[in-house]
């Protein structure tokens, strides 16, 4: 290949290579390691290797995908089309032949290797107290002498049966109710919704007779990278199915920034993005609601919790605003729609949707949600959430005051731009330790409950195999390196000789460390790079300085307690987490994991309504810290490259752990463990 063939980048993945024009996508994506199926050899048979190519221009990934980047539909796709169907927009991987740059998406259902979408709900006492509610009422039957219309009927039963003075009714209701009441012979149940405590509650459905088995709410924490929901009784308040899906708007950007820039460079961008996550929730409930073996008609609320440019991007709002300065908002209060108006077809169309109300330009939602569930305002002592995501929301607070700031991370703690990385999916490194003394490395994998030097670990792996490592993987293995002294506190991996180790492997003008090798069996060899290391120093740095903005603010140099939270924050040591310095330093036993608190905090709002009224009066009162344009920041960062720090002392982490002195510095770059002398000026 030259530099002057096609570029091609496939997502989630993130990985990316150039091919000579005419090459089959499925051949691109088989040579750079991508997960994408096929079972029929190519000929257009299986339809597992479907694929969803983007146009426009890409400044994250440096390209502008154009109309004919890929070739015209071919007769193999025209007779799958015509016999089984393709969705709007797809293509078949082994038939479409790469002619230009393309970004290039592959879509859960033709990934060998699903992604784990780790957002479970986490075990919570909730106090029932839901806006929506069922009543059963006998109504009186039409009088032809007393003329009156079936829903002032209902509205009299429910006064005499239930003491609910006034009702109203949805459109979509009340469009339904003649037949419900003859086939219930005038026994029917209702759903009643309130706004508020004090709202004139609305008719939003009704069944015959008496309904059994109770009605569902929907707890959906939509994230840049995942969409996670939680099927709620709204009866009980038990979870009854949680499932998650890949946000497919990552196809236009991996990070909230390059969806606003392909938003802004890209006329109609923002309606495209708009219908993919649209699409991609309705297929959710769905799948959720089957999975619970309910009717979707049961579902009749749901609360929805999000970062301010998925915020905008779901009501359809041009995000653009959010990416310039004063980062102003549409609207920061919360909302109260209806699934009509959200084109989400799966629900019922008068079904409830709450949005929490927003922060500030870019704290959004889901950090209001954190906010409700871990209560930093009625903590004694001073704690830090952090939700670690592609986005991190970061709030300090305490009883005196709560601050709230969001820090670009970007995907590396999601396993993309690492070179082995990849998504949680079976067969991914998700845990991994180092011998100090050996620098021999032992690792776990999803899916596989053994360590890689525990017998019978390959046999319970699978044919699948090691595939990459994982977000949570690669923050250990960065981690355990340093611990190892296989990385100097600057981040620079050292030589062979310089390690002791042949792991550490020439790599270009760096080293690398080297975790696993299968190729010679056609596996994939993992290692952690030079630039992996930079990439996580980077997210980490900006993680670790917004903390530090928030602590300036607070004006104390230490915190009493961190919490980690986010599906993320869920699957990684406190240990490795203060090593990397992701986090300032405290006692590692008060580093604490809360899940996925913006998901505890949806379905808190969702169980019970005098939540809702207490997130909308707390938000007014927290104080948000701006990143962008705070002069600190860029000093907070550059400090916070090093590892664990370059001039914070971590006190409670060397009491516990001892990381070597080591230097790998040569006064120029390491070429292939040589030393290369600078050139004269």
């Amino acid at each position: 290949m030259s530099e002057t063939d096609p570029l091609v980048v496939f997502t989630p993945s993130g990985k990316r290579g150039r091919f000579a024009p005419g090459t089959p996508v499925l051949t691109a994506a088989r040579k750079l390691g991508v997960d994408l199926d096929s079972v029929c050899g190519g000929r257009g048979i299986c339809s597992k290797c479907q694929i969803t190519p983007s146009y426009g221009e890409f400044s994250k990934h440096g390209l502008t995908a154009r109309e004919g980047a890929l070739s015209d539909w071919n007769a193999v796709e025209a007779r799958y089309d015509e016999k089984r169907g393709l969705k709007a927009g797809r293509r078949l991987g082994c038939q479409a032949q790469i002619l230009g740059d393309i970004v290039i998406d592959v879509p859960p259902e033709s990934q060998v290797h699903r992604q784990v979408v780790r957002k479970a709900a986490s075990a919570r006492v909730i106090e029932m107290n839901p806006a929506t509610r069922l009543y059963y009422i006998e109504v009186d039957a039409p009088d032809m002498h007393e003329p009156t219309g079936d829903l002032e009927r209902i509205a009299r039963a429910l006064a005499a049966q239930w003491s609910i003075p006034e009702i109203t009714c949805d459109f979509n209701a009340l469009t339904r109710l003649q037949p419900v009441l003859r086939k219930g012979e005038w026994r029917i149940t209702v759903a009643l919704y309130r706004e508020t405590e004090t709202a004139v509650p609305r008719l939003i459905g009704a069944w015959p007779g008496l309904l059994e088995g109770g009605i569902y709410g929907l707890a959906i924490d939509l994230g840049s990278t995942t969409v996670a929901a939680h099927l709620t009784s709204l009866d009980t308040g038990e979870v009854v199915a949680s499932s998650g899906i890949m946000n497919p708007q990552i196809r236009f950007g991996e990070d909230l920034m390059s969806r606003v820039s392909y938003a802004m460079m890209n006329p109609g961008g923002d309606v495209e993005m708009t219908r993919a996550v649209r699409e991609a929730m309705d297929t959710l409930i769905g799948e959720i609601a089957a999975e619970a073996g309910i009717g979707a008609d049961r579902i009749l609320e749901a609360v929805l919790v999000c970062n301010p440019v998925m915020h905008h991007l779901l009501l359809g709002i041009d995000p653009v605003e959010l990416g310039q300065a004063p980062f102003a908002l549409a609207t920061s209060a919360h909302l109260n729609l209806t699934a009509r108006d959200l084109d989400l077809d799966a629900l019922p169309a008068s079904a409830q949707i709450y949005i929490l109300p927003c922060i500030a330009g870019h704290v959004g939602a889901d950090a209001a949600a954190v906010a409700l569930s871990e209560e930093p305002g009625k903590s004694d002592d001073l704690v830090l959430v952090v939700d670690v995501g592609t986005n991190a929301e970061i709030l300090l607070g305490d009883t005196s005051r709560v601050l709230a700031c969001s820090s670009p991370t970007g995907p590396a703690f999601e396993g993309a731009q690492i070179s082995s990385g990849q998504r949680a999916a079976p067969g991914a490194i998700e845990a991994i330790r180092i011998d100090p003394a050996t620098k021999e490395p032992r690792f776990k994998v999803i899916g596989c409950d053994l360590w890689s030097d525990e017998e019978g670990f390959a046999e319970a792996v699978g044919p699948g195999g090691i595939t990459g490592i994982c977000g949570s993987g690669i923050i250990e293995a960065v981690a355990e390196m340093r611990i190892a002294g296989l990385i100097d506190p600057s981040g620079l991996i050292g030589n062979a000789a310089q390690t002791g180790t042949p792991r550490c492997v020439p790599e270009g003008r760096t080293n690398a460390y080297l975790i696993a090798d299968a190729s010679k069996t056609g596996g994939p060899r993992i290692t952690v790079t030079q630039g992996d290391i930079r990439a996580i120093q980077l997210a980490k740095s900006a993680l670790y300085a917004g903390a530090r903005l928030l602590m300036d603010e607070m004006g104390v140099d230490k915190v009493d307690r961190v919490v980690l939270a986010g599906a993320f924050g869920a699957h990684i040591s406190p240990k490795h987490a203060m090593v990397l310095g992701m986090i300032p330093d405290a006692p590692l036993e008060k580093v604490t994991s809360a899940g996925n608190a913006a998901g505890t905090g949806a379905r808190i709002a969702l169980c019970n309504l005098p939540a809702r009224a207490e997130i909308e009066r707390t938000v007014r009162r927290i104080t948000k810290i701006e990143t962008a344009i705070e002069p600190k920041f860029q000093e907070h960062f550059v400090n916070a490259n090093a590892i664990p720090h370059a001039v914070d002392p971590f006190p409670e982490l060397n009491s516990v752990v001892t990381l070597p002195p080591v230097s790998f510095s040569t006064g120029g770059e390491s070429e292939g463990g040589r030393k290369r002398r600078r050139k004269r000026a």
